[in-house]
């Protein structure tokens, strides 16, 4: 994955410049390499592949400022969310001590943020719920896979964190460092897990599982 670690590179390097130029050359293409990744493995269009299409679309529109923008952004994600969800369910049943632990998280995140958020409350109450089922089903998939799915909560969360006031240090860096360990752990380690002679998921349609 040597092309998607320079395109990272770049995007991160983007990111700390607070440079826009070099963010739109690069953001808009971390999902679709791993998609790239997962299609010369799998040769099938998944659920995960549905949700790199649609974190790609999510890039895009968080590029653009504004409100709109980003509730279009946080659409796609939620869409990103639901595809995930989907296919670790349908590989293997999470454990139930996991689903019992992010659901608990994602009450207490949200009770803290609720008087941050003004009308993006019901919005973010909803993909916060799907993220926090998707890092949950994760730990069903596998180790690698898991642990990605921890990381992409922990980046939305830090952005979260950020809206309470509580403002980081390199606060963007992380939150991008933490979503492109997320996306890489979670495509590498779905792609392992349906190769290495785990139970695949059912298929929907004629090549969607």
């Amino acid at each position: 994955m040597p092309l998607f670690g320079a395109i990272a590179a770049v995007e991160l390097v983007g990111v700390a410049l607070d440079s826009t130029a070099t963010q739109w050359l690069a953001k808009p293409l971390l999902a679709p390499l791993l998609l790239a990744y997962l299609w010369s493995v799998r040769r099938r269009i998944d659920g995960v592949a549905v949700g790199l299409v649609f974190a790609t679309a999510g890039n895009v529109a968080l590029l653009v400022a504004g409100p709109a923008a980003f509730l279009v952004g946080m659409g796609c994600f939620l869409v990103t969310q639901l595809a995930f969800l989907t296919s670790f369910v349908r590989h293997r049943r999470p454990p139930a001590p996991a689903v019992l632990a992010y659901v608990a998280l994602w009450a207490v995140a949200n009770a803290l943020l609720w008087g941050t958020l003004g009308p993006l409350r019901l919005p973010v109450l909803g993909y916060s719920l799907a993220l926090s089922l998707m890092a949950a089903a994760a730990k069903g998939v596998s180790r690698r896979v898991a642990i990605g799915g921890a990381l992409f909560l922990g980046s939305d969360l830090l952005i979260g964190l950020d809206a309470t006031g509580v403002h980081l240090a390199g606060h963007g860096l992380l939150v991008m460092a933490t979503y492109i360990a997320a996306l890489l752990l979670i495509t590498t380690g779905w792609a392992a897990a349906l190769t290495t002679g785990d139970r695949h998921p059912s298929p929907v349609g004629p090549a969607l599982a």
